[in-house]
C-alpha cells in the first residue's frame, strides 16, 4: 500500500497499518530480563515448600490464581533464579493441538508470597519503561499474536514453541496512556464476562435445586394439595418405545429432513446446530419426529440423554440408537417428562438400569419400566412452565454472554491494531 493511500495518521509496517504514534517490535525486545524456562519439576518435591506455577494453571483462571498453585520443595538457588514477580507473562512451550501452543496468562498478585514456575513453561517479564504487563497480556492473546505464534511453531508428535520463536513475536505499542486506557476497557469488558459467567452459574445452580424439589414433590406450589401417583412411564405412552432407523448420513439439502442422532442432542436435552446431517432412505418418513415426542440415547457413554422434540427444530428423523416414546398428554405433560431427565434420581435410574458387562445400555421396554411420581396434569403443566420460565432467563444471559464474549473479539482487534482509538 503507497504512502498516499493510507489514512490520515497511520503508517505502513511489515505488521500492517498502524497508528504514526505507535511503535511497532519484537517481544524479546520488550523484555526487562531474558525469557526464561522454570525449574525442574520433580512430583516427589510437591506437597511443600514454595507456591508453583505449572502448565495447567495457564488455563485455570486469568489472571493466575495465587490461592491454586501447589506447593513445591524448590531449592533457595531455584528460588532466587525463578522467583516470579507481579506482571509476569507465562506461555505454554508445548501442545498436542497447534492451536494450543503458546497459551498465554498473566501473574498479577501482589501477595509477598514465594512463587516459582516450572520447566514447562516460558517466563517473559516486560519492561515497564517501555509496555504495560496488562497490554502486553491483551496483544499477545489477540489474533495478530496468537496467528504469529501457531504458524511459526515446530509441529511434529506435540507442536512445541521455543524462546527463541516467541522472542520474535510481533508487539504493537502505542503510547503509555494509550496501552493503559485499552488494558483498562479490555478488563473491564472481561470483568462483565466473568459476572454473567458467576451469574448463569447461580441461576443454573438455582434451577437444579427448584426442579429436585419441584419433580419430586418435595415442595408443593401454592393451590395444589392432591396425592402424586406413581406409573411406569410406559402407561403414560400411546404405543411401546420404539427404535430409530440406520441409514448413512448425507450432506444437508433444503429437501431432505435432518437425520437426528445421540451426538447431535447436548447434555441440557437440546439440539446442536452444527455438524448436522440430513437423512435419505425410502422409510425415513417412519421415523420422523412429530410433536409430544421424546427420544432416549439408549446404548454408550451417553445413554439416558434426551431430547423432547419441539416443531422449532423442523422436521428430524431419529437414528437407530435412539428410542422415541411417544407421550400420552392426558397422563404426562410432555415438558413435566423431559425436566425430569435432567435430576439426579432420573440419572441414579439410568446409571443402576445401564449396567452391563460390555457397554452400558438400555432397551425400550426398561425405558418404559421407568417410573414416574405424577401430580395432576394441571400440577405437572405449572412445575413444567415454572422451570421453562427459569431456562428462558438463563437462556437470555447465555445469548448476552456469547454477544460480549463476540464484543471483545472485535473490541481486541480494532484497538490492538488502533483502528480505534482511545486517546
Amino acid at each position: 500500500m503507497s504512502s498516499e493511500k493510507l489514512p490520515r495518521g497511520y503508517k505502513q509496517t511489515e505488521v500492517g497499518v498502524i497508528p504514526e504514534d505507535w511503535k511497532s517490535s519484537i517481544l524479546d525486545s520488550i523484555c526487562s530480563k531474558p525469557m526464561q524456562n522454570g525449574v525442574f519439576y520433580k512430583p516427589s518435591l510437591k506437597g511443600s515448600g514454595v507456591r508453583l506455577i505449572n502448565v495447567g494453571d495457564l488455563y485455570k483462571q486469568t489472571p493466575i490464581s495465587l490461592e491454586s498453585l501447589e506447593l513445591f520443595n524448590a531449592t533457595d538457588d531455584e528460588k532466587e533464579r525463578f522467583k516470579v514477580k507481579k506482571g509476569d507473562l507465562f506461555f505454554t512451550r508445548s501442545s498436542i493441538v497447534p492451536s494450543g501452543i503458546a497459551h498465554c496468562n498473566i501473574y498479577l498478585s501482589s501477595h509477598d508470597e514465594a512463587v516459582v514456575f516450572d520447566s514447562h513453561v516460558i517466563r517473559v517479564r516486560p519492561d515497564r519503561e517501555l509496555i504495560l504487563p496488562s497490554y502486553l497480556f491483551n496483544f499477545c492473546i489477540s489474533p495478530i499474536a496468537r496467528k504469529y505464534l501457531v504458524a511459526h511453531a515446530k509441529t511434529a508428535t506435540m507442536t512445541t514453541i521455543d524462546q527463541g520463536v516467541l522472542g520474535k513475536c510481533p508487539v504493537l505499542i502505542p503510547q503509555p496512556l494509550e496501552q493503559e486506557a485499552i488494558a483498562t476497557t479490555l478488563s473491564d469488558t472481561d470483568a462483565l464476562i466473568e459476572s454473567l459467567e458467576q451469574l448463569i452459574a447461580k441461576k443454573r445452580h438455582i434451577k437444579q435445586g427448584t426442579m429436585q424439589e419441584l419433580l419430586t414433590g418435595k415442595r408443593r406450589l401454592d393451590g395444589f394439595a392432591q396425592d402424586w401417583q406413581e406409573l411406569p412411564l410406559r402407561d403414560c405412552l400411546l404405543s411401546n418405545p420404539d427404535y430409530g432407523i440406520n441409514a448413512a448420513g448425507v450432506s444437508h439439502s433444503g429437501s431432505l429432513p435432518i437425520y437426528l442422532r445421540i451426538t447431535d442432542i447436548d447434555d441440557d436435552g437440546r439440539l446442536l446446530k452444527e455438524g448436522r446431517v440430513a437423512v435419505n432412505h425410502p422409510q425415513s418418513s417412519e421415523y420422523i419426529l412429530n410433536e409430544n415426542e421424546i427420544v432416549f440415547a439408549r446404548t454408550g457413554a451417553s445413554v439416558g440423554k434426551s431430547y423432547l422434540y419441539s416443531t422449532n427444530d423442523g422436521e428430524l428423523v431419529f437414528a437407530g440408537f435412539l428410542i422415541r416414546a411417544r407421550i400420552d398428554t392426558l397422563k404426562l405433560y410432555p415438558d413435566f417428562l423431559a425436566a425430569f431427565t435432567k435430576t439426579s434420581r432420573y440419572w441414579n435410574w439410568v446409571r443402576m438400569m445401564s449396567m452391563r458387562s460390555g457397554q452400558p445400555g438400555i432397551n425400550g421396554n426398561e425405558f418404559g419400566s421407568l417410573h414416574l411420581q405424577l401430580p395432576t396434569l394441571t400440577e405437572q403443566e405449572a412445575i413444567a412452565t415454572i422451570l421453562s420460565d427459569m431456562d428462558t432467563e438463563i437462556a437470555t444471559l447465555e445469548a448476552k454472554l456469547t454477544k460480549t464474549r463476540q464484543l471483545k473479539q472485535g473490541m481486541m482487534h480494532n484497538l490492538l491494531t488502533g483502528r480505534i482509538r482511545l486517546i
